[in-house]
C-alpha cells in the first residue's frame, strides 16, 4: 500500500467522476461553444452570488489572470508573506503584471485591515500605487489556517474606502467553508474576484474557476488566451468539475479529522516538535536533530508512506480524498516504528 501525503494535487478521479467525464458534451471552449465548460463557469458564479467565471488550467493562472485585470504596470499589491502568489507563482506579478508586492506579516497567514491601511501606500511620484489586497483561504504555508467572514469583513469595508480591489486566492476556500459553515453566497459579497480550486481536495484532476463581475471576466478571458490558456474540448475536464462541486464538498470534513488523528499521534513521539495548529487537511511539524526533513522522509518511505520537506526540519503532511481511513491508521503504526527505531 502506497500512501501520498505530499498534496491534496495528488487525487485522481473516481470511477464515477471518470464516468461523468466520459459523457461530457464538448465543443471548442475558446468559442465559448463548449456547453459543459458554460455550465460549470455559470454554477461557480451562481455559487458566489457573481455574473460569471471562466474556467483555467490552474489556480497560478486565475490568480494571475485576476491581477493582471485588477491592476496597471507600477500599481503594488498588499498581501501576507506566505502568500502563494508571493511564494509559488515564480515571480508571477512582477512578469506578468509589472507590479510590487507589499509583503505582511501575520499570525496563522492572516492579516488585518489595521494592517492593510497601515500599508497603503501615499501617492508619490517614486512609490507604486496601491491597488489590490489579495487574500488565501486556506492559507497553505500556514499550515491550513483560515479566515472567518469576521476577519475579512473589516477587510472588505477598507478596500471599499480607500478604493482597493479585493482578491480571494480560494485554493482550498471549500476546506475552510466546511469548518466555518459560512455560506458561498456570504464570501462572494465581499470580494471583487475568487479563484476556486477544483483540482485539490475537491479531486478534479485540473483546473479552477475565476470569478466576477461581467466586465471582469470579459478581461480576464483576453487575458487567459495571451497566457496560453484558451482551451478547446475542454468540457471533458469542465464536466471533472461539476461533479466534484456536486459529490465532493461534504466529504471534506474527514480529510480534516484524517489530519487531527495524525496530529494525535505526533504530539506522542519524542523525535517531533512544534505542530502547528491543525485548522484543515494540511499537517505541518518539525523534527528534532539528528533527524531532518530529508532523512525522516526517507525513513518513512520504507513504509511506503511519501511526503516533502517544507523546510530543513519541517514536514508538511497532507491528507485528501485519496486517503483512506485504513492508511492514516498505516500512517499512526509507522511513525510509532520510528519513535522506537
Amino acid at each position: 500500500m502506497t500512501i501520498n501525503l505530499s498534496s491534496d494535487t495528488v487525487t485522481k478521479p473516481t470511477p464515477a467522476m471518470l464516468q461523468a467525464m466520459m459523457q461530457a458534451e464538448v465543443g471548442d471552449d475558446v468559442f465559448q461553444a463548449d456547453p459543459t465548460v458554460n455550465a460549470l463557469e455559470e454554477k461557480g458564479a451562481n455559487l458566489f452570488g457573481k455574473e460569471s467565471a471562466l474556467f483555467c488550467p490552474s489556480g497560478t493562472m486565475t490568480n494571475q489572470i485576476a491581477i493582471k485585470v485588477h491592476t496597471q504596470p507600477l500599481d503594488e499589491v498588499i498581501c501576507h508573506e506566505y502568500s502563494h502568489i508571493y511564494q509559488y507563482e515564480t515571480g508571477g506579478p512582477a512578469f506578468n503584471s509589472g507590479v510590487s508586492l507589499s509583503l505582511l506579516p501575520g499570525k496563522e497567514g492572516k492579516i488585518t485591515a489595521q494592517q492593510i491601511e497601515a500599508a497603503i501606500k501615499p501617492v508619490y511620484d517614486w512609490l507604486p500605487i496601491t491597488k489590490l489586497v489579495s487574500l488565501e483561504n486556506t492559507a497553505n504555508k500556514a499550515g491550513g489556517s483560515y479566515y472567518t467572514l469576521d476577519e475579512i469583513q473589516p477587510i472588505t469595508q477598507l478596500c471599499k474606502e480607500r478604493a482597493l480591489k479585493l482578491h480571494l486566492d480560494g485554493a482550498r476556500l471549500y476546506n475552510a467553508l466546511a469548518e466555518t459553515g459560512e455560506s458561498t453566497q456570504e464570501v462572494g459579497k465581499h470580494f471583487d474576484s475568487i479563484s476556486l480550486c477544483l483540482s485539490k481536495g475537491l479531486g478534479a484532476p485540473v483546473g479552477s474557476l475565476l470569478i466576477g463581475d461581467a466586465d471582469f471576466i470579459r478581461q480576464a478571458r483576453r487575458f487567459r488566451k495571451v497566457m496560453g490558456g484558451g482551451m478547446r474540448q475542454a468540457g471533458y475536464l469542465a464536466a471533472a468539475g461539476i461533479f466534484a462541486l456536486d459529490h465532493h464538498i461534504d466529504r471534506l470534513k474527514e480529510d480534516h479529522l484524517h489530519a487531527k488523528m495524525i496530529g494525535e499521534v505526533l504530539e506522542t513521539l519524542s523525535y517531533v516538535e512544534n505542530i502547528r495548529p491543525i485548522r484543515t487537511n494540511l499537517l505541518f511539524f518539525d523534527v528534532k536533530p539528528p533527524y531532518t526533513a530529508a532523512s525522516f522522509l526517507e525513513q518513512l518511505s520504507q513504509y511506503g508512506i511519501h511526503s516533502v520537506p517544507m523546510g530543513p526540519q519541517t514536514v508538511r503532511f497532507v491528507t485528501h480524498l485519496d486517503v483512506t481511513r485504513e492508511m492514516v491508521e498505516k500512517v499512526i503504526k509507522s511513525l510509532a516504528r520510528i519513535g522506537q527505531a
